[in-house]
């Protein structure tokens, strides 16, 4: 069953995430509100953190960064980022498990 943050669409795959930044470290910390749950390293200043998240949403998921883009929510916690390319929904469940 697809997690309730994960949604395909004809253009890719989108995610629904809370973002929780100035953390020690980044990670996936587990469901928030319908959304999965990330905390970031980076502070929540001069788009810093958003630039982390992007930065490490292409690495987790081993994709390139142009391919990873914020749908909404680039100045609140709660931000949809769409990813398109050759990933399936169950590498992405795999690569963002808590």
């Amino acid at each position: 069953m697809t997690p309730i943050w994960l949604k395909q669409t004809p253009n890719g795959i989108t995610l629904n995430l809370h973002c929780q930044p100035g953390a020690k470290i980044t990670k996936v910390v587990g469901l928030h509100d319908g959304c999965l749950k990330i905390s970031l390293q980076a502070p929540a200043i001069e788009n810093k953190a958003n630039e982390l998240l992007l930065a490490w949403l292409s690495k987790q998921l081993k994709v390139p960064q142009k391919q990873i883009q914020f749908i909404s929510g680039q100045n609140t916690r709660h931000k949809r980022v769409e990813v398109w390319g050759p990933i399936s929904l169950e590498q992405i469940i795999q690569a963002l498990k808590p």
